[in-house]
């Protein structure tokens, strides 16, 4: 009697795709650009995005930025930055959905997404939520807003109980924790002059703390006006069901189809950001990649040690690696995710 073939272990399943959608910070050009000249997904995905924006913000005053990213002279972050109002968060919106639209090309498109802070806008975009042409009407509608957010924003190389004893021992009433990234990066947002104060009791325990380049303040309690307003100036705007479940660090999980999602990303300007529990939902099915959509690798880092103990879990920055193999992202190794230092 001949006995069946050994067939060996059943294969592992295919690791769940996780596209992670930063919020605003430092917006580099250089990673898009250098992505753009050596990838041609990503220079068509980034030709299609940013066609499809430029038509809506050139009604608020922006400049077409494809030909200015897509040409020979493009421009640097601090340009973008001192341009029409608008115009970083447009960058950093067509960025974001450049690298997601890449990656759906190069056959990684996401099973769930995650996001964190205004970075819901190119998710939700992503998700099929709202068009480009609504996402970037968002954008910019969001940043006649910002200008009246006053104060700014410190990243602190501490965990969030630590950020709590700083800003009690630097007696800063009006500076609150606005974003938990992982057990060892916080960021803090206040008056500018507290958050400088905080800064100086950091440097005398020994904490690296920088105020980020940002003129504006978010996450904080005290923007409700700004948050009204803004929920009233994206009503127009009507959002379709999701094809893919975005996690929100702000709402704290996953949208479902009852909430209200202008609300939600006006609840970005009051309510604190917290990544690690999103993260921990977004993959807690099994073997995971994570990809961070956008320009940066911030996410990257944090998932790393917040899923450090997770094994098959893996996070990738495409456009902060020069050697990503955008030919074949699915294959990349999955292994657990190595630890990281407090750096950001």
């Amino acid at each position: 009697m001949s006995r069946a073939p050994d067939r060996g272990a059943p294969s592992a399943p295919p690791p769940a795709v996780v596209h992670m959608f930063p919020g605003q910070g430092d917006f580099s050009v250089a990673p898009l650009v250098r992505a753009v000249r050596a990838h041609p997904v990503v220079r068509a995905a980034a030709a299609e995005v940013f066609a499809r924006i430029d038509e809506v913000s050139d009604g608020y005053g922006i400049p077409a930025l494809g030909p200015a990213l897509l040409g020979d002279r493009p421009p640097s972050g601090r340009e973008l930055a001192a341009g029409p109002v608008g115009t970083p968060q447009v960058a950093l919106f067509g960025a974001s959905l450049t690298v997601h639209r890449a990656l759906c090309a190069a056959g990684a498109a996401p099973e769930r997404m995650v996001a964190v802070s205004f970075g819901e806008i190119a998710a939700l975009t992503a998700a099929g939520v709202w068009s480009p042409a609504d996402g970037t009407h968002i954008a910019c509608r969001l940043s006649r807003y910002l200008l009246h957010c006053v104060g700014g924003m410190t990243l602190l190389a501490a965990g969030e109980s630590e950020a709590r004893r700083l800003i009690d021992t630097a007696g800063s009433r009006r500076t609150v924790v606005a974003c938990v990234n992982d057990p060892d990066t916080t960021v803090l947002s206040g008056p500018s002059l507290e958050l400088r104060q905080v800064e100086r009791c950091a440097a005398d325990r020994g904490v690296d703390a920088a105020p980020l380049r940002l003129s504006f303040t978010s996450h904080h309690p005290s923007l409700t006006a700004q948050a009204e307003g803004f929920t009233a100036a994206i009503r127009t705007l009507t959002p379709r069901p999701a094809h893919t479940m975005v996690h929100s660090a702000v709402h704290g999980g996953p949208y479902g189809k009852t909430d209200d999602l202008h609300q939600a990303l006006a609840d970005c300007l009051t309510r604190p950001a917290r990544l690690p529990q999103v993260l921990a939902q977004a993959t807690d099915a099994g073997p995971a990649l994570l990809l961070e959509a956008g320009i940066g690798e911030t996410l990257t880092r944090s998932a790393r040690r917040v899923l450090s103990q997770r094994a098959g879990v893996r996070a990738h920055s495409p456009l902060a690696d020069p050697d990503f193999p955008w030919d074949r992202p699915r294959r990349l190794p999955l292994t657990d995710a190595p630890r990281q230092g407090a750096n950001t």
